[in-house]
């Protein structure tokens, strides 16, 4: 998975699980989208005395936001229902990870939640490229196509940053740290009809 350093690839048969019910795919993609929006504005939030910080998430939360009205568009089309907001078991468990391996500090805080933002938008876009390469649905293999290199974009902008405001701490060492958490809760998902499951 080159760039990314994911550990795990995402078997491409998940994307069979994910055919038997695009509906519930769309409305867990339209939500992570949301909440990835959301994750940006607490970033800048929480340290808004980085301006190019806050400028590129700015940016990338409006990115996001876009990319959610882009999958409901989807979901009216095609004459579906946005269902409720649903519970994504694969972030909590990288939030919880991000929760307890900061020291305390604003700055690792701050690094924390970059990589637990990079990660999340790593494994996002490998979804992204599986879908794109094996859904039979011609549209959304265009979509996610499209999406994924958007991913990848946020990926870096995170792990960029992380590096940039990380002083003194051995950002190198806490995304392969990261990475191999990742890989040990990976392979529990993949199985679902969502985005992360």
């Amino acid at each position: 998975m080159g760039v990314l350093r994911l550990q795990l690839p995402t078997d491409p048969r998940w994307v069979n699980i994910v055919e038997k019910n695009i509906e519930e795919i769309l409305t867990d993609h339209a939500w992570c989208e949301q909440k990835a929006a959301t994750n940006a504005i607490t970033i800048i939030t929480n340290n808004s005395e980085h301006q190019d910080l806050v400028k590129d998430l700015l940016a990338l939360a409006k990115e996001e936001i876009d990319h959610f009205e882009q999958v409901h568009n989807i979901i009216i089309k095609r004459g579906l229902k946005l269902g409720r907001e649903r519970k994504d078991d694969y972030v909590n468990e990288l939030y919880l990870y991000m929760k307890k391996s900061g020291d305390g500090s604003r700055v690792s805080g701050l690094v924390e939640r970059l990589l637990f933002s990079a990660m999340i938008e790593a494994r996002s876009c490998e979804r992204f490229k599986v879908l794109s390469e094996n859904i039979k649905d011609e549209e959304l293999a265009v979509f996610y196509r499209e999406l994924m290199e958007s991913e990848a974009g946020h990926y870096t902008t995170f792990i960029t940053y992380a590096r940039k405001y990380g002083v003194g701490i051995d950002v190198e060492k806490r995304w392969r740290e990261w990475l191999a958490y990742e890989e040990s809760i990976i392979a529990n998902y993949g199985k679902g009809e969502t985005i992360h499951g």
